[in-house]
């Protein structure tokens, strides 16, 4: 993939997914910036990809805090990608949902990828183009009980993926998407047998690894996808399909 000499902020570096693409990027000769609440965590991931020969960064922050939001825009000066994967999934009944749990769930989810965009697009433009690429889920396209929180939050990350391709696009930015399907990460080890359980119900019959789902998210951020924007790219065994 064409990303080398590129620099990519990789929000929610630090696990799962984000610590995939940030490894992904990394091998890729690019030069990566990873975000994260866990100083321990993140220092360890960049300290083991410097030592690789891979030019890594670590930049504490919890994004579900406005404050955080606004140091990183200002922190990381030039970024060619952005990949909006920082989120919280906080599954229950509706009727259990508290105020806190809903405004943490879509400050993490719908904040901060909004006000990060809104830095860092119009300075990609500046500099001849870049490539946002927000990760949202399935989940954000279908209804599914006890998911009407998380669902909801992403599904209006979806929508600004295509109204920021529209915005961005004639300045040479390009925003898309992935929706992974069940993923095994540490996130999703508390789900135990339920994981297994709900892949077994996809075509292809088998949660995705972390790895899988952070190829796509390397693609859309490369010069290979110069021509998709706007697009959810669907990273979910074949969930769609059926």
């Amino acid at each position: 993939m064409t990303v080398q000499g590129k620099t990519v902020l990789v929000t929610g570096g630090t696990s799962g997914i984000g610590e995939a693409v940030a490894r992904a990027y990394a091998a890729e000769g690019a030069e990566v910036v990873i975000t994260g609440r866990s100083e321990e965590r993140g220092r360890h991931i960049a300290d083991s990809l410097t030592k690789e020969g891979a030019r890594v960064r670590f930049i504490r922050a919890d994004l579900a805090n406005f404050d955080d939001v606004r140091r990183l825009a200002d922190e990381v000066d030039r970024v060619d990608v952005l990949v909006n994967n920082v989120g919280r999934g906080i599954s229950g009944p509706t009727h259990e949902t508290d105020s806190d749990q809903f405004d943490s769930t879509y400050a993490l989810n719908v904040k901060a990828p909004y006000f990060l965009t809104g830095a860092f697009a119009p300075r990609m433009a500046a500099s001849g183009g870049g490539a946002i690429v927000n990760v949202s889920t399935m989940v954000a396209s279908f209804g599914m009980p006890g998911m009407a929180l998380y669902g909801s939050a992403k599904a209006a990350l979806e929508l600004l993926t295509k109204a920021w391709a529209a915005e961005y696009g004639p300045e040479g930015v390009r925003v898309n998407a992935v929706a992974p399907g069940p993923t095994r990460t540490p996130g999703t080890a508390r789900m135990g047998e339920r994981l297994d359980q709900l892949a077994s119900t996809l075509p292809l019959g088998r949660p995705a690894t972390a790895e899988e789902i952070a190829n796509a998210v390397l693609f859309l951020g490369s010069d290979e996808a110069s021509y998709i924007n706007g697009a959810v790219v669907a990273v979910d065994g074949g969930r769609t399909a059926v």
